[in-house]
C-alpha cells in the first residue's frame, strides 16, 4: 500500500474514514467515542498545509486510512490515525506510523508521541506492538500535558487513557 500526502479535496474522505473506524468502539461499550465527530475540514486542512497529513491509498489512489501529526514538545505527536474497517488487520496503521517515524528521523525529531485508550485492544496494546511505551505523567512536557487536559475536558478520561512514546 502506498503512502502519500493528503490532497485538499480528500479532507471530507478522511472524516468518513474516521467515522467508519470509530464504529468499532460501539461494540465495546464506548458509543460516545463512536458518535464523536471527526475534526472539521478546516482543522484537517491545517495539518495538510503543515505537511503533516498522509493517506494510505488503494490501487485506485483512493484513501483507505490516514494519519495527521503535529510537533509537540519537540516530538511528532500522532493527533489521529484511522484505518477504514475494510482495511483493518492489514498493517496499514503500522505502515502510516512507520512513515511518520521516517519523516521524523529525516527532520531530526527524536520521538513520536500519542495519547490513547489504555485498555482498548487496537489502542495502547497495539501501539506497544508498534514500538511505543507508556509515559509516566511526571515526564510529560507542557504541551502534552495540555493535550491531556483538553482530552479530559472533552470527557475522554471516562475510560483509562495513557500517553505513549516511540523513540527513534
Amino acid at each position: 500500500m502506498r503512502i502519500r500526502p493528503v490532497n485538499i479535496d480528500e479532507l471530507p474522505l478522511l472524516q468518513d474514514i474516521e467515522r467508519a473506524a470509530g464504529q468499532c468502539f460501539r461494540d465495546i461499550g464506548m458509543p460516545e467515542i463512536a458518535e464523536d465527530e471527526p475534526l472539521p475540514v478546516s482543522e484537517l486542512a491545517r495539518y495538510r498545509e503543515a505537511g503533516l497529513a498522509w493517506a494510505a491509498v488503494d490501487p485506485a489512489d483512493a484513501p483507505v486510512a490516514y494519519l495527521i501529526a503535529e510537533l509537540v514538545d519537540g516530538n511528532l505527536h500522532v493527533e489521529q490515525v484511522s484505518v477504514h474497517p475494510d482495511q483493518a488487520r492489514r498493517a496499514v496503521g503500522r505502515l502510516l506510523l512507520n512513515h511518520l517515524a521516517d519523516h521524523a528521523v529525516s527532520d531530526g525529531v527524536p520521538a513520536l508521541t500519542l495519547t490513547t485508550f489504555a485498555d482498548v485492544p487496537w489502542n495502547a496494546p497495539y501501539y506497544t506492538r508498534c514500538g511505543f511505551h507508556r509515559l509516566d505523567d511526571s515526564v510529560l512536557g507542557p504541551h502534552l500535558r495540555e493535550i491531556r487536559r483538553q482530552e479530559a475536558a472533552h470527557g475522554l478520561d471516562r475510560w483509562p487513557r495513557v500517553c505513549m512514546r516511540r523513540d527513534l
